[in-house]
């Protein structure tokens, strides 16, 4: 049976090419959504080895972290947004998935290993409905199931819709989130150490927001994990 879809999706290959969303190269059939040069060249941060890193002293003084990474420099005019951008926005949530999976290959030789529940940040539920999926649920999958970790997307909800966050400012962006999540039942997360996923992290407003809330429940540690740190945004 194996075979028979190999041979089906290469046939469907040479109709039907698979493209890297990154560059738009060809990628075999089995091989998905980035080819070979653009993994390479990923603008890795490394974060997950310093846990003194950039993303992780954006919080300092702010909220209470174990550890916080995130994969790759998210950089205006560089061709690797592009993967957010088809994730959230042309419904490719499968990427969102094989992108976790790809980053857990690289966490599991870290300090981030130590955690024990992986919770994706959520979207509003009317937000989820317009785009069908909410994308940090898919990335939270990939690390996950990499990271052999269980995965609670249903504990942690957005209790009030708030606008995009795309074009606020520093302090605007904290202004739309502060106190807007919710747990359903905090006794359930007790004592447990939780990754929080995010896609993009650029001022830290909603990872914060989470956090907090997070970290109200009785023994609760928090680390931080996201594809992508927008530092310059």
């Amino acid at each position: 049976m194996n075979l028979f879809r190999a041979v089906v999706e290469d046939t469907l290959a040479l109709v039907y090419p698979n493209l890297c969303v990154a560059c738009g190269k060809t990628v075999p059939a089995r091989r998905y959504y980035l080819c070979t040069g653009c993994l390479h060249d990923l603008p890795r941060t490394h974060f997950h080895r310093d846990p003194a890193n950039p993303l992780a002293m954006t919080f300092w003084g702010r909220v209470r972290l174990e550890y916080a990474a995130a994969w790759f420099h998210y950089t205006r005019g560089s061709r690797f947004p592009r993967l957010i951008h088809a994730m959230k926005y042309l419904g490719r949530k499968e990427l969102g998935y094989e992108l976790g999976r790809l980053y857990a290959t690289e966490l599991a030789a870290s300090p981030l290993t130590e955690a024990q529940l992986v919770i994706p940040v959520p979207l509003h539920p009317q937000k989820q409905r317009k785009r069908g999926f909410n994308q940090s649920e898919w990335i939270g999958r990939g690390i996950a199931e990499g990271l052999h970790l269980p995965m609670a997307a249903d504990n942690l909800y957005r209790a009030v819709h708030t606008s995009t966050q795309t074009r606020k400012s520093r302090i605007e962006r904290w202004q739309n989130v502060a106190r807007v999540f919710r747990l359903k039942d905090p006794h359930l997360l007790e004592n447990r150490h939780i990754l929080l996923v995010d896609d993009v992290v650029t001022t830290g407003a909603t990872m914060e927001s989470c956090a907090g809330v997070l970290l109200e429940c009785t023994g609760v540690r928090v680390s931080l994990a996201a594809l992508g740190y927008a530092s310059q945004w």
